[in-house]
């Protein structure tokens, strides 16, 4: 186009300075014709771009033709002769236009309007990805935010809790396939609510599988898998207990490999251990906290200590965890609690946990003058064996089933309950059927009390029963009265699923106090000591 504007003749040329000298105001098309003439003559004094620079600038020929139009309103506007306007100065880069464009008109007020607007959008954007912020291209994707919030919180869900998940399956199956440790199968038919859980069946443990050498699985570590999922050892600090003792002999037999430290391949030594024991019996609150402390001491074993200098200071190091956070623990929270307990009480508890009846002896030896009522439930039964307990001791005592809790509770003064775990949230972890007690005992106005060491306190935040459990073998559910089985084959009916739920979760609100070694504390507080802990250690 510029070249034919310089061509078109003297002619045109002639017109153009005839109508300066007359003083007449030139036409919309003789000021784009000149400006156009004056451009090319001060871009003929350049040097020509090459090829390259000529293909990137045809991109840019919509802004420079409507920074022409631009300049050619405000002229009109301003009324005045175009030899004594400045000329703006654009990119001094040659532009290309085709002959014929001089020919067309020019472009309205709403054209150039829109120009503009695409071209402020367009440096909007690139300046908004620049910075990383949520630009236009943001508010196109806002139907993608919730999937893509929703996705880590999957992601951090551990594998066995996924079993409803083929790939998080198979994910576990290769980790332990590299481990050498078989993947112990589901049994029976599973509730829907509960599908994402592992159920198993004890009369299939995890070595009738598969044999397991003693070089790859320690033969202390398969005895109390084997334990664990018989029930022989159960109770969230007896699991602990043995499973630091368990500890114990392992790194007794340990011996480094020549060429490595300690540190390192002891800690990669106890990854099959626990994948195994998590294997036969998925691994309590207290056990992975004691696990945490474990690797963490071993990590921070110097590496100045010769072998077995690191091993006795490892082996007291366990030892002190148990003595400080179980047995001195379970002395401080019974002094705290015996203060709670007036003679002529009536106690209720329900289950067996060690640290309630041991609370509750050493009150009885304090010369306390009370009753307790030893609530229990199918299909453990454990409170059977509190109850024996505490009459061996002296304590007058009470059975009962959980179905007539609601009958009893008129009578109660007190009620003392064991945990599982402490949440982060204030929830209350344990056997289940415990937030059903805690309920009747909140209907009638009876304080509960829930006893508790540090030790299981949990990061976790949890408000339900359902995301986070463990599934029991349905079979215990099974009951043979005068010689008859009802549910002997239950997997024969497709549409019959056996729940054995382990435990439930009791609201915060259901709780009056929780009683630690470190004293008498709200469920809101438990962040408050998960705080204090990690600085501690």
């Amino acid at each position: 186009m510029a070249d034919s504007a310089v061509t078109d003749g003297p002619e045109k040329k002639v017109d153009i300075n005839r109508v300066k000298s007359e003083g007449k105001e030139l036409t919309k098309e003789e000021k784009q014709r000149l400006r156009k003439e004056k451009k090319q003559q001060k871009k003929n004094k350049e040097k020509k771009a090459d090829n390259v620079s000529q293909e990137s600038e045809k991109e840019k020929k919509p802004v420079s033709t409507s920074a022409t139009a631009v300049l050619a309103q405000t002229q009109h506007t301003t009324q005045k002769a175009p030899s004594a306007m400045p000329i703006p100065i654009i990119l001094p880069v040659p532009v290309l236009e085709t002959p014929a464009s001089s020919d067309k008109p020019a472009k309205s007020k709403a054209e150039l309007k829109a120009e503009r607007r695409a071209r402020q959008e367009a440096e909007r954007a690139s300046k908004q990805g620049k910075k990383g912020e949520v630009g236009l291209q943001a508010s196109s994707s806002r139907s993608k935010v919730p999937s893509s919030e929703l996705q880590p919180v999957v992601k951090r869900l551990p594998e066995r809790t996924q079993a409803d998940n083929p790939d998080a399956v198979k994910k576990l199956a290769k980790t332990l396939e590299k481990q050498q440790i078989p993947l112990r199968n589901d049994y029976g038919y599973k509730v829907s609510l509960f599908s994402h859980l592992h159920q198993y069946s004890r009369k299939a443990p995890l070595t009738q599988q598969v044999s397991i050498p003693s070089s790859v699985i320690h033969p202390a570590i398969v005895r109390l898998g084997l334990q664990y999922s018989h029930g022989i050892i159960a109770g969230s600090n007896a699991r602990s207990v043995a499973l630091l003792h368990a500890f114990k002999q392992v790194i007794g037999d340990y011996s480094t490999p020549p060429k490595e430290e300690l540190s390192r391949d002891l800690v990669n030594k106890l990854k099959p251990y626990i994948n195994f024991l998590n294997q036969c019996r998925p691994l309590s609150a207290g056990m992975g906290n004691a696990i945490k402390y474990i690797k963490k001491v071993i990590l921070n074993i110097s590496s100045q200590y010769k072998e077995e200098e690191a091993k006795l200071k490892l082996l007291d190091c366990i030892t002190n965890y148990i003595k400080d956070n179980i047995v001195l623990a379970a002395e401080a929270i019974a002094t705290f609690s015996i203060e709670k307990i007036s003679d002529g009480d009536v106690i209720l508890v329900y289950g067996c946990s060690s640290l309630v009846n041991h609370i509750l002896c050493e009150a009885f030896k304090n010369n306390r003058k009370f009753r307790v009522i030893v609530v229990d439930s199918r299909p453990r039964l454990e409170g059977r064996e509190a109850l024996r307990r505490l009459v061996k001791s002296g304590i007058r005592c009470t059975y009962v089933l959980i179905s007539a809790v609601s009958y009893i509770l008129p009578e109660v003064s007190k009620v003392f309950l064991g945990a599982h775990a402490l949440l982060a949230n204030g929830y209350v972890m344990s056997r289940v059927g415990t937030s059903q007690i805690a309920l009747v005992a909140k209907a009638f106005n009876v304080p509960v009390l829930v006893c508790c060491e540090t030790y299981k306190f949990c990061e976790r935040v949890q408000t339900d029963s359902f995301v986070s459990n463990e599934l029991d073998d349905p079979d215990e559910l099974i009951v043979t009265r005068k010689g008859k089985t009802e549910l002997e084959r239950w997997q024969e009916v497709p549409s019959l699923g056996l729940l054995n739920l382990v435990y439930d979760v009791t609201p915060p609100d259901f709780v009056d106090l929780v009683i630690t070694e470190l004293g008498m504390i709200p469920c809101t507080s438990v962040p408050v000591v998960l705080r204090v802990k990690n600085v501690d250690q």
